[in-house]
C-alpha cells in the first residue's frame, strides 16, 4: 500500500489560459524528446550504404554547384575568404535548418500512431525533431574546420559569438516548426509545400551570396528573414568577414522571438485536436 501510495499524480487538464504552455510538464519528458530524437536519428541511417557520410555530401554537392555557378560563372564577392569555404560555412547552418523544418513539419503526422494512443506534452514531437539534424550539424561542422584549417582561415574572437547564432538557428527552425507541424495536422497540404518553402527561402537567404549584395533600400525588408542574421553571423564569428550589420541581426532575433511565441501559443490552443484529426 505505501509503495502504491508513493507514486505521483497526474491530473490531465485543459490548459488553464491562453498563454499556459504547460512547461513544466514539457521539462518532465525530456527523455522522451531524447528517445524521439535519437530514435529519428538511428531510422534515417538505417541500412543506409555510407550512414552519416549523407550528412557532409548534401553540402558538400550544394557547395560546388554554387561555386560553378554564382563564383565562376556570375563572380559573386566572397568578402575576401575563398568561395567555397564562404559557401560552405553559410550551408552549415543552412542545412540544419532545412532539415529541421523538413522532418518537424510533418512529425505530428508520422507520430499519429503515438498521438492518438498516449497522453504526453504534444510540443515533444516537434522539438524532438528539431534537435535530431543536430548530429549531422555537428559532422558537418567537423568538415568545415578540415577546409578552414586547408585554406589558412582561423577564426578569431569572433568565435565566441558563435553559440549565439546557432541558438537563434535552433529558435528560428523550432518557431517555424511548431506553425507548419500544427497546421500540417489540419492541413496535408503543408507536408507538399514544405520543400517547396525550404528552395524558395533558400534563394532568399545570404548563402550563395553575401548581404552586401543587396541594395541599401531593400535591407530593413531583407532582414525581415531571420536566417539572413543566422547566416550572416555564422559566416563573420568563423571566416572573420566584414562586421555584420548589426541592425539586420537585431530585427531577425524580434522577428525569431515573435515566431517563436506566437507559435507556441498556437500550438498549444489547436493541441487538444490533434488526436481527434490527425
Amino acid at each position: 500500500m505505501s509503495a502504491v501510495a508513493s507514486k505521483p499524480t497526474v491530473v490531465i487538464q485543459p490548459a488553464r489560459n491562453f498563454f499556459d504552455l504547460e512547461l513544466t510538464s514539457l521539462f518532465r519528458a525530456w527523455e522522451l524528446v531524447y528517445f524521439l530524437a535519437w530514435r529519428d536519428v538511428k531510422v534515417r541511417y538505417k541500412q543506409t550504404a555510407i550512414g552519416v557520410g549523407w550528412a557532409v555530401l548534401q553540402p558538400l554537392v550544394t557547395m560546388a554547384i554554387f561555386t560553378l555557378l554564382f563564383s565562376r560563372i556570375a563572380g559573386l564577392r566572397s568578402d575576401g575568404v575563398p568561395y567555397p569555404l564562404f559557401a560552405f560555412a553559410a550551408l552549415l547552418p543552412w542545412t540544419y535548418f532545412s532539415q529541421a523544418i523538413g522532418r518537424s513539419g510533418t512529425s505530428l503526422v508520422n507520430n499519429a500512431s503515438l498521438v492518438t494512443k498516449v497522453y504526453f506534452p504534444r510540443l515533444a514531437i516537434p522539438i524532438s525533431a528539431v534537435f535530431s539534424p543536430l548530429i549531422d550539424f555537428a559532422v558537418t561542422f567537423g568538415l568545415l574546420l578540415l577546409m578552414m584549417a586547408y585554406y589558412g582561415v582561423v577564426p578569431g574572437v569572433n568565435v565566441l559569438a558563435l553559440p549565439l547564432f546557432l541558438v537563434m538557428c535552433i529558435a528560428t527552425a523550432l518557431a517555424v516548426s511548431l506553425w507548419l507541424s500544427a497546421l500540417c495536422v489540419k492541413y496535408r497540404d503543408v507536408g507538399v509545400v514544405i520543400p517547396f518553402l525550404v528552395q524558395v527561402w533558400l534563394y532568399a537567404s545570404p548563402v550563395a551570396y553575401s548581404v552586401s549584395e543587396i541594395p541599401a533600400r531593400w535591407r530593413l525588408l531583407y532582414s525581415l528573414n531571420p536566417m539572413a542574421g543566422v547566416v550572416e553571423g555564422f559566416r563573420w564569428s568563423l571566416l572573420n568577414t566584414a562586421s555584420p550589420d548589426f541592425s539586420v541581426m537585431a530585427i531577425s532575433a524580434t522577428v525569431v522571438a515573435v515566431l517563436l511565441a506566437g507559435g507556441a501559443v498556437y500550438f498549444k490552443q489547436v493541441e487538444q485536436t490533434f488526436a481527434d484529426v490527425v
